[in-house]
């Protein structure tokens, strides 16, 4: 059996938060297709709303990268969330009535402010690649490895309202970008201290559990739509 992976066994640990995730409220409801539409209304919200701060994560990745390829990783990173993410964001934001831009000068929940300023002050703070990948990688790894399980558990949701959303995340092209990325973040993290190191998993599963709080909050519809 060949040793685990820093990312690997980052994953590894997190797997009891993520099993959290995935048996939350919100998507107990939304894999059954019992799930209040004004509560995915408001995720769909939610998630706009922190697909704009995560952006920013990117943006101070760049301003402390070395070399043209670090910056390449990030602008692919970014031109995914842009287009594969936004798409189906978009048509859910369409379905509700709402428009990306009408829904921009909203205020972020208190769960989702802590997690976006915890991932904002992770690559600010930090010394490079390391970090900022670190703040990002629960986010992208969680998404692949929960929906994908919710659809081999709940394989009806695909004839939902909330289908578009899953067969995304479950897919294998999104499967891929996360091994890329996945393999970008090892190569990043590779001869760090042993102190540097402690800080990046530190990161990974401080928003591991941001995640579980984005989705605890979901479970409630949002005031002011």
């Amino acid at each position: 059996m060949s040793e685990q992976t820093f990312v690997q066994q980052l994953v590894q640990e997190s797997l009891p938060v993520w099993e959290k995730c995935l048996h939350s409220e919100f998507l107990t409801h939304l894999a059954d297709g019992t799930l209040d539409e004004a509560c995915f209304k408001g995720y769909i919200v939610e998630d706009s709303l922190y697909l704009r701060e995560y952006a920013k994560v990117f943006a101070w990745g760049m301003t402390k990268a070395k070399d043209m390829q670090t910056i390449r990783t990030y602008y692919s990173l970014l031109s995914f969330v842009n287009e594969s993410e936004d798409a189906a964001r978009l048509h859910y934001l369409k379905h509700f009535g709402l428009t990306d831009e009408g829904i921009q000068s909203l205020p972020l929940r208190p769960e989702n402010r802590a997690y976006v300023d915890s991932m904002i002050e992770a690559a600010k703070n930090g010394e490079g690649a390391a970090e900022c990948m670190m703040a990002c990688l629960p986010c992208m790894l969680s998404y692949g490895w929960i929906f994908q399980k919710l659809l081999e558990e709940k394989p009806s949701v695909q004839d939902t309202l909330y289908g578009a959303l899953v067969v995304d995340y479950a897919d294998k092209g999104y499967e891929a970008a996360c091994r890329d990325w996945a393999a970008f973040a090892e190569k990043v993290c590779e001869g760090l201290s042993d102190e540097r190191l402690a800080r990046c998993r530190e990161i990974f599963h401080a928003c591991s559990a941001h995640e579980l709080n984005f989705w605890a909050m979901a479970a409630s519809p949002r005031s002011d739509l």
